[in-house]
């Protein structure tokens, strides 16, 4: 039997990484990119080798004009690619628009929505040129802010994920005829390593006291929703935004 495998952006962390735990469970090969944390890499491929998973991680800017085809090549060299998560994502410093810089704003765009739309773009088409299969799934982890527009803390974020959003619904009705399913995973405030990213880390733990279940939202809860689109129980689920936010709509 050959070995299906699914991509996972930014998987050295935080809901990436469980989301390569929980796709290994169900018995893919993962590879797994990364652009600059070793220290995350390493734990996540030593909790491989200690489970027997096969998880590849690329060290890989996927704003690269390269990076398309340098993640799925070495995706193939694994097995038969079948499930495509577009996880990773930035903000940038936290404040209103007015303190945005254009560099901030040129970033957040290239990583959020165009990297997303570029290997969206090459997966399919390479998928396109090869027999059919039942079992191939783009899901894409927008957030809770393409609806509330997070004023005063990353409009911009907010825009780059309702873009993503709109391209998971779009692209679903565009190649559901092919048998791909695009789907969406919308976190609420999860308790990662973002929020000190962007200058407030303790912003999970506040903002989540307000949610109607009191709490942030964990890695695993955002990987389990992911993991349930990858599978056939979700085989009749295609261009769906699925809500992970302890409540808040």
């Amino acid at each position: 039997m050959t070995t299906t495998v699914a991509v996972v952006t930014g998987g050295s962390r935080g809901i990436g990484e469980a989301i390569v735990r929980r796709l290994t469970r169900l018995g893919h090969a993962v590879l797994f990119t990364y652009t600059s944390d070793e220290s995350g890499t390493d734990h996540v491929l030593a909790h491989a080798a200690d489970t027997g998973a096969n998880v590849l991680a690329l060290r890989c800017d996927i704003t690269g004009t390269d990076a398309p085809q340098r993640i799925f090549d070495a995706a193939d060299e694994l097995g038969e690619l079948t499930v495509l998560v577009n996880n990773a994502g930035i903000t940038g410093p936290i404040g209103p628009l007015r303190t945005a810089t254009d560099d901030t704003l040129s970033r957040v765009i290239d990583v959020n929505l165009t990297a997303t739309l570029r290997l969206c773009r090459e997966v399919v088409t390479r998928w396109e040129s090869r027999p059919p299969r039942e079992d191939r799934s783009i899901v894409n982890v927008s957030s809770i802010a393409a609806r509330t527009g997070a004023p005063g803390e990353y409009v911009w974020y907010a825009a780059t994920k309702a873009g993503v959003e709109a391209l998971t619904v779009g692209l679903a009705r565009e190649v559901a005829g092919q048998g791909i399913r695009v789907n969406a995973v919308s976190p609420g405030t999860t308790t990662t390593t973002i929020h000190a990213r962007a200058g407030r880390p303790d912003r999970a733990a506040q903002v989540g006291a307000r949610t109607p279940l009191g709490r942030a939202g964990a890695p695993d809860d955002i990987a389990a929703a992911v993991e349930w689109l990858t599978t056939s129980d979700a085989g009749y689920v295609t261009g769906s935004i699925l809500d992970v936010t302890g409540g808040i709509r």
